[in-house]
């Protein structure tokens, strides 16, 4: 079984990384103002994301927002633990994986309880083509499931 304390330490940098940046935004940078740090590909830009990924939801109600984001976020979290501990030692690559999807899970579920809405402000841009900006939890979350595919893709996933 994956080691526990492993899941503990990654999965708490990825949310006190999160977390603290958040902050650090919220207290520093007004709604929907930005600071270019490579002019014409990446900017910080304080956003709210009241959605899921890409928006998803966004147009719905608050409530029913809530609703769906924190009973799938919460179902998420669980889900990731359960499959986490019973991730075998030999497979530690696949056990980071796991642990920054948990991590930033629960960043991103801190968000939403704390603020209804899910901070974001990493902007990367071409011109005027911009990938939808994201944050810190949302970075583990895409590299953890990267892992994950990695493993399914090459069949490296445990017996």
């Amino acid at each position: 079984m994956a080691d526990k304390k492993k899941l503990f330490i990654i999965a708490g940098l990825v949310v006190f990384l999160d977390q603290i940046t958040k902050v650090l935004i919220l207290k520093a940078l007004p709604i929907y103002h930005s600071i270019p740090v490579i002019p014409g590909f990446f900017s910080i830009t304080h956003i709210h994301n009241a959605g899921g990924a890409f928006g998803f939801l966004a147009d719905y109600s608050p409530s029913i927002r809530s609703i769906v984001f924190l009973f799938a976020s919460s179902l998420a979290v669980g889900l990731i633990y359960y499959f986490y501990k019973n991730i075998p030692q030999t497979h530690s690559f696949l056990a980071t994986g796991f642990a920054l999807i948990f991590g930033g899970a629960i960043g991103n579920l801190i968000d939403r309880i704390r603020l209804s809405v899910v901070v974001d402000f990493l902007d990367f841009y071409i011109k005027n083509i911009h990938w939808p900006a994201f944050n810190i939890a949302d970075s583990a979350i895409t590299i953890g499931i990267f892992i994950f595919m990695f493993h399914l893709i090459f069949k490296k996933l445990p017996r």
